[in-house]
């Protein structure tokens, strides 16, 4: 089967573009997961479209990751194919608009719009995720969020097809839109902004960038923030009050230096990541009665499968 998807996906994509049996703990900021079957990184927007339309017709599974910066792939890794756009990065200025492909960084594209003179996208100068991911999840920070910018995004369509989705058809809310819903692959977005000054934009980014590194354990691997902010409540609060930090499954730690994080202080696998996520969330719901909420998201196979 392997051999014989390799030769069909030969015909629409290039050799140097198809890894087989790569460790997906490479390509994750946890750096946990095992292998994908097929990890696929396409250079044109045409090759995402075959793609699609290849995985469609031969009822092969394709899954979508971003740089993986807000996700954990389990053990047993990825059937199938793994589709990563981190080859298409480009980014470029019209008037006030930013338009950004879906593997650059967001972070990237914020310091594009600093040197344009653009205001608007500060917020997301700290956010570690692509630009498809930021759409993805509506990525926001320090108040601002995707929704706040977003014009429009082109995207192919689970049936192969590329098209223009308005901002507003993308139901942006907290961490949520409805792309994956709708199976649609993020190709680029369009950012609307307003001119702006240069230094004052730049203060706001510095102070966002000094806040986010003396607060977060950047020091290790880990997926950010691991939960979403529950109604009334600060996640990280909740964990702290129920004396978790430093609280270790394996080699997963709830992080001493803020909560809200768990990292991987010493070669944890997936099972221990996750069960240590459990953990809080049970503890959490024990002590206060809140319901954590995962923000991160959980993909594969566990290994035993």
């Amino acid at each position: 089967m392997n051999k014989e998807v390799y030769e069909q996906l030969l015909q629409i994509i290039q050799e140097d573009n198809i890894a087989i049996d790569e460790w997906l703990k490479n390509h994750t900021y946890t750096r946990l997961g095992g292998k994908a079957d097929f990890f696929i990184t396409p250079t044109t927007y045409e090759e995402v479209q075959n793609l699609v339309k290849f995985c469609n017709e031969k009822a092969v599974p394709l899954t979508l990751i971003g740089n993986g910066s807000n996700l954990i792939v389990r053990d047993g890794g990825i059937r199938g194919i793994v589709l990563s756009l981190k080859k298409l990065t480009t980014i470029h200025v019209e008037g006030t608009s930013v338009i950004a492909q879906s593997g650059a960084a967001i972070i990237d594209t914020s310091k594009v719009a600093l040197e344009a003179k653009l205001t608007g996208l500060e917020f997301a100068c700290g956010i570690p995720g692509t630009v498809g991911g930021a759409l993805f999840m509506n990525a926001g920070a320090y108040g601002g969020e995707i929704k706040d910018v977003l014009e429009y995004a082109l995207v192919v369509t689970k049936n192969g097809e590329i098209t223009k989705k308005m901002a507003a058809d993308l139901q942006l809310a907290y961490r949520y839109s409805n792309i994956s819903e709708n199976g649609d692959i993020v190709l680029e977005a369009v950012f609307q902004l307003k001119k702006g000054n240069y230094n004052e934009i730049k203060a706001i980014m510095d102070d966002l960038t000094y806040r986010r590194e003396s607060k977060q354990p950047l020091e290790y691997p880990s997926c950010g923030s691991v939960f979403k902010r529950p109604p009334g409540y600060f996640a990280g609060k909740l964990i702290q009050d129920s004396h978790l930090q430093g609280v270790r499954i394996g080699g997963a730690e709830v992080s001493k230096k803020h909560a809200g994080f768990i990292v991987n202080v010493d070669n944890a696998t997936a099972t221990e990541y996750i069960s240590l996520i459990e953990h809080v969330q049970k503890t959490v719901k024990e002590k206060f009665n809140v319901e954590l909420e995962r923000e991160v998201r959980i993909i594969g196979e566990d290994e035993n499968n």
